[in-house]
């Protein structure tokens, strides 16, 4: 039991918000309008999609929210952007909506949440891929005039999963889903660093959370294969559980660390054309394990199973893009603590690690 003490009483205190149902599974998408139901949303729903993922699966939503009484109208969605959601979220408001379905790949998902949190309204999560775990968090991937930034969301109030159409979408958006998954055991290793160098704040539940996704992912790895509704079954869940350890840490911690900052700096510089984010954070799993002293043979293994490249070539970057991205990479979030340390590598410390796993 908490005592007072002289200097003063305690009062710490941390509110954590889950979704309140997760539905995965083969055909789920015509469940949409009773979970929305369930969680007693309002009659007004917005939909926000995308041009592609609006006849995949938007109008479905829009047929099953409509079966259950529900008053919807559905906006396409552009690039994810300070201004569209702006915008969205003047349109939505002026209507009157009074929740938020997000139904599509990352960006309209992340599109969607915002809205979602600007207009304190619930929020529902209708993924066609799942390329990474942002379509669980409470965490968003917007672009500014001249980069990427992550901003605060909403968790969304439930999450439905439907494995047929996820499958439709081209594999690699679920191997990048797994990679950043993988990405965990990382992250969860800078955290500890952390907690052990700089006192920071750790959540024991979270960190096994974000663990547990992890290792089923690694341990499943031989089991992801195209073509094979099972494997979006293996990763769905996983995915879905790495971004609810972000709801319980209250932070991006235990699913982001020096792998990220790593991916983020080479998205930065790299100019010969767009990077998939999972690709990326995967490979800096490889390469920051290997500086943690664990087994980065196993997670390069792991990967390289699943499909996800596992160096600078498969990844479509220069060997001296991912050399500077490692001596960049500690500037990024100078406030997050991770094995780069204050003042990162030097460019031999880089090159060395980069040629040491294979990346380059």
């Amino acid at each position: 039991m908490a005592q007072n003490s002289a200097a003063g009483t305690f009062e710490k205190a941390k509110a954590m918000v889950f979704p309140r149902t997760v539905l995965a599974g083969h055909g789920v998408l015509a469940k949409v309008g009773e979970v929305c139901a369930s969680l007693g949303l309002s009659s007004r729903g917005a939909i926000i999609t995308g041009r592609t993922t609006s006849g995949i699966a938007g109008v479905h939503v829009e047929e099953a929210l409509k079966k259950e009484g529900f008053e919807v109208r559905t906006w396409q969605a552009g690039d994810p952007t300070i201004d569209e959601v702006n915008r969205l979220s003047e349109e939505v408001r002026a209507w009157g909506g009074r929740f938020v379905v997000a139904v599509g790949g990352g960006s309209k998902i992340d599109i969607g949440k915002v809205i979602a949190s600007k207009l304190k309204t619930p929020f529902v999560s209708v993924p066609t891929t799942a390329s990474h775990d942002g379509i669980s968090s409470p965490r968003a991937s917007l672009r500014g005039e001249r980069e990427a930034f992550s901003v605060e969301a909403l968790v969304p109030s439930a999450v439905v999963a439907d494995t047929q159409v996820i499958l439709a979408a081209p594999f690699r958006f679920l191997v990048s889903g797994c990679a950043d998954v993988i990405s965990n055991t990382t992250a969860v290793m800078d955290w500890r660093l952390a907690q052990r160098l700089h006192s920071e704040e750790f959540s024991s539940t979270a960190a096994a959370l974000a663990e547990y996704a992890a290792r089923e992912i690694l341990e499943h790895a031989r089991e992801i294969r195209p073509d094979r509704e099972e494997s979006v079954w293996i990763a769905i869940r996983p995915i879905i559980m790495s971004g609810i350890s972000m709801a319980v840490a209250g932070s991006s911690r235990p699913s982001s660390g020096s792998e990220h900052l790593f991916a983020h700096a080479l998205s930065r510089i790299h100019t010969g054309g767009s990077l998939m984010h999972g690709e990326v954070v995967g490979v800096g799993t490889i390469m920051m394990m290997y500086l943690h002293g664990g087994d980065w043979q196993g997670i390069r293994n792991a990967l390289k199973e699943i499909g996800a490249p596992v160096t600078a070539e498969g990844l479509g970057v220069t060997e001296g893009e991912v050399v500077t991205a490692l001596m960049n990479a500690h500037m990024l979030r100078p406030e997050r603590y991770t094995i780069l340390g204050t003042t990162g590598l030097t460019r031999e410390a880089a090159e060395r690690l980069a040629h040491g796993t294979g990346v380059t």
